[in-house]
């Protein structure tokens, strides 16, 4: 198949659609993806993409077509911005793109508006539209702050509507997503298809790192507003005089400083930042935990989200540890796999982490982790899934 992939992210930003398009050439397709200039998580343009450089590469055989995009930067009017930029950039070389394509796919994250080229293409050029979402609108809007009764919330409801139901099929990462799709966005004659994200090959590799009779806590990821980093520092503050368990938080965002700040004012000494480290050494900082560690906002509706990281714990058959809502305190619950309590908990959080180090079921938590991500989230699953959604749609 020649098919379009359309994403407002992609490598050297660190989002799974770049593994997901590699494999798709690797399968034999003829993959091209129309996407933005990498801004994230830094808030700034990458040095080499200023200027009119590199807006077309070839990329591990997948060709990428780069369009105009503002920097998300720190504030909300430079993302809203950058949300727009992409939206009409992306729009105008959708329309006047002249390749033919059988098949497009929306790897749909923050903002719903990056479906927007994709509808553009599939009017022009009459091909079908699957959109794969990771995060929904305009619910991902409320847990940021907005409130459903003011006009941007009821804008971008009409947004998400249009943009969802222009789809010919859609995919979602998580459950829950079906019930908001059907009683919120009035999505009914879609069929949707459970699409749970997979981890890369490399997170199965962690290297056992020597612990040094201490237990070691790693959150790795994205520190951001929805992430609620702060409940891991503020349980680190409850534990502080347990010098025996250390925390390590490995990532960037918007939320990171603030985290650092926080961890400053308390005078903690069990918490080690490392900001963000290439992909490629994460199997270190898996291989030094104990357990990791997942929160998110105590928000209903970023609990309808499974964070992608929770299938990267799990391939590196690590215990996992959350203060979460929702899908993924179902999910770790299920898999028995770890232990959970409600999100921003901070409390709680600190004794599980104490429940943890005195359990006799590591191993166990471990090995039910690892099997519960090969029977439900493996990447071999997930590619023939897809493939075959597409194949479907090209047809």
């Amino acid at each position: 198949m020649k098919i379009l992939v359309v994403c407002q992210y992609y490598y050297p930003e660190p989002f799974r659609i770049s593994d997901i398009c590699e494999t798709l050439v690797e399968k034999g397709h003829d993959v091209t993806v129309l996407t933005g200039l990498p801004n994230y998580p830094e808030g700034q343009v990458l040095d080499g993409y200023r200027h009119g450089k590199k807006r077309n590469e070839v990329l591990n055989g997948v060709k990428v077509i780069r369009c105009f995009e503002v920097g998300r930067g720190k504030n909300k009017l430079k993302l809203f911005l950058n949300y727009l930029s992409f939206a009409v950039s992306g729009s105008l070389k959708a329309f006047f793109m002249k390749e033919k394509f059988d098949v497009v796919l929306v790897n749909q994250l923050s903002p719903v508006m990056m479906g927007i080229p994709a509808i553009v293409y599939k009017k022009k050029h009459k091909k079908k539209v699957l959109l794969y979402c990771l995060d929904l609108w305009p619910d991902s809007l409320a847990a940021g702050g907005i409130k459903e009764s003011s006009m941007i919330y009821k804008f971008f409801m009409k947004i998400s509507k249009w943009v969802y139901n222009s789809a010919d099929s859609i995919a979602v990462t998580s459950s829950m997503f079906n019930e908001y799709f059907r009683t919120i966005l009035g999505v009914y004659k879609k069929e949707i298809h459970h699409l749970p994200q997979y981890a890369e090959d490399l997170f199965a590799d962690s290297i056992e790192v020597p612990k040094n009779d201490k237990y070691h806590f790693v959150f790795a990821g994205n520190i951001g507003e929805m992430q609620s980093v702060e409940t891991i520092v503020k349980a680190a503050n409850e534990l502080r005089e347990h010098s025996k368990i250390v925390f390590h938080i490995v990532g960037d965002g918007s939320k990171l400083e603030e985290c650092k700040l926080l961890s400053n004012k308390l005078e903690l000494e069990n918490v080690v930042y490392y900001g963000r480290r290439p992909v490629s050494e994460m199997p270190h900082y898996y291989g030094l935990a104990d357990a990791m560690l997942i929160t998110l906002k105590n928000n209903k509706a970023i609990s309808y989200t499974l964070p992608g990281k929770v299938q990267s714990y799990m391939a590196a058959g690590k215990p996992i540890i959350g203060a979460i809502n929702g899908e993924t305190n179902r999910v770790i619950k299920d898999a028995e796999c770890g232990l959970c309590c409600t999100a921003e908990n901070y409390s709680e959080l600190a004794n599980l982490i104490i429940q943890f180090c005195n359990s006799n079921e590591k191993e166990k938590m471990a090995q039910n982790s690892y099997d519960y991500y090969i029977k439900n989230y493996s990447k071999e699953r997930f590619m023939s899934v897809l493939e075959d959604t597409l194949t479907n749609l090209e047809g």
